[in-house]
């Protein structure tokens, strides 16, 4: 009989046969769900187009997934620190996919607009429970790094999103794009079978054993007992979740982090809708208006892996602080005549540094919270951040509704990036003086 600190095996755990299953699950659903979520700036140009719609129109169309992701993810955060991530993240697949797929059947607007709000609330809710499981299964020494990898799934949907776009659509219709998302139906089973259970949600539970022999398949060295008593800290919270996230020093951080959100969201979703769109009224084709949304997401995948991986070895909130920064110029030069290849490349750019960045904030969050409270965080985090991606596509609608230049749409759409590097370096600030206040090791304030 011993007492086992649960952190610590897993923490200190050898990226395994395991790691790598949790991983795939993870990074699929996130696949899934970031086309189902991009879907909609790939099929606006000819929505517009069939539909009649006006650009405010449009962009109020595309918010309604957006307001269902912001109820999705306060609603389905912490709903699952009460019934488990496994049970949460299989209602949300059901939703964004069944819907999802019902929007390839809509006739009009409005049954387009409820659908996807429906398809939203799965979407929204989905994101910060796929992210506390691989938080917290993932070793210490590349928890960043996993997290991003398996966060860039959504680019890996965008890209697929945009790419069958330019292939379904001209043959067989807008409406081809969206049957294709019922696939995850299909493969929920597996889904449910092969996906772990949270570890800290089973003590909670009293489910020991079966605890225990989900620690042996993360490190192989631990070798369980019936009589071993799973210690985990922070296994219950005190109080109501929501008033822990400002409580023991952390009320300025979340303010922040929610602040990023906001106008990294903003600038994600204002991007997506309308990058196309934008590009296809400066003269340049839908399929290549179609593969500028395809290279954002290309550079995505570059910004949330290299970002992890720095996050990894320095400083994740100064690292994102830099990100906005340099997200707020790339965006700002998109509005001005480049040479194709620079053009390409500033794209690049700014979807390394604002769908990147959005994913290294899932990672910088999920490590902030301690288990009992870290998907009412992330939910509430990405919660508040659903109101930007909200702002996004409707602000988007309103700035070509009034006809601005070309500069002045993208200036507008890179004002939050500034804004999100002063919250992040606030928070990293803050961060350095808790560890310093606390007597923690520096390490500990990196997240």
């Amino acid at each position: 009989m011993g007492k086992i600190d649960v952190h610590e095996v897993i923490d200190n755990a050898r990226f395994n046969r395991f790691h790598w299953m949790v991983l795939f699950w993870c990074a699929l659903i996130i696949i899934f769900d970031g086309y189902d979520l991009v879907i909609y700036g790939v099929v606006l140009p000819t929505l517009m187009k069939e539909w009649g719609l006006s650009p405010l129109e449009a962009g109020a169309l595309g918010s309604y997934a957006l307001f269902g992701m912001m109820f999705g993810a306060l609603f389905f955060g912490p709903l699952s620190d009460r019934i488990g991530r496994k049970k949460t993240i299989t209602v949300c697949v059901m939703l964004f996919s069944g819907f999802t797929v019902l929007n390839g059947f809509a006739t009009d607007p409005t049954t387009f607009g409820i659908c996807r709000f429906m398809a939203g609330l799965g979407i929204g809710g989905v994101m910060p429970n796929v992210v506390a499981l691989m938080n917290e299964y993932a070793p210490k020494k590349i928890r960043s790094t996993l997290v991003a990898i398996m966060f860039s799934g959504y680019s890996v949907g965008g890209m697929l999103s945009a790419g069958l776009g330019i292939v379904l659509i001209p043959s067989f219709g807008w409406q081809s794009v969206f049957y294709v998302a019922g696939l995850p139906l299909l493969l929920l089973p597996l889904i449910m079978w092969f996906l772990p259970e949270s570890v800290g949600f089973m003590l909670r539970q009293g489910r020991n054993e079966e605890a225990r022999k989900v620690l042996q398949r993360v490190d192989a060295r631990y070798v369980p007992h019936a009589g071993d008593i799973l210690h985990m800290t922070e296994v219950k919270g005190v109080g109501a979740p929501v008033l822990q996230l400002f409580r023991e020093g952390r009320a300025l951080r979340t303010l922040m982090l929610w602040l990023a959100f906001f106008c990294c969201l903003l600038m994600v979703y204002a991007l997506s809708s309308w990058l196309p769109k934008l590009m296809a009224n400066a003269g340049y084709s839908l399929g290549s208006s179609l593969s500028f949304l395809l290279v954002l997401n290309v550079g995505a995948m570059f910004g949330a892996v290299g970002g992890g991986v720095l996050g990894d070895r320095l400083n994740l909130p100064r690292v994102l602080a830099v990100f906005f920064a340099i997200a707020a110029v790339s965006i700002t030069l998109l509005g001005f005549n480049s040479p194709t290849p620079v053009l390409y490349l500033l794209i690049a750019i700014a979807g390394a540094t604002t769908i990147g960045s959005q994913i290294l904030l899932y990672a910088c969050a999920a490590q902030f919270y301690s288990m009992a409270i870290r998907s009412t965080g992330l939910g509430w985090a990405s919660g508040i951040g659903r109101n930007g991606a909200i702002v996004g596509p409707l602000l988007g609608g309103a700035l070509l509704g009034i006809s601005l230049p070309l500069q002045l749409n993208f200036m507008a759409f890179a004002l939050p990036g500034a804004v999100a590097a002063l919250a992040m370096t606030l928070y990293a600030i803050s961060s350095e003086r808790n560890a310093s206040s606390v007597g923690e090791p520096l390490s500990a304030a990196k997240a």
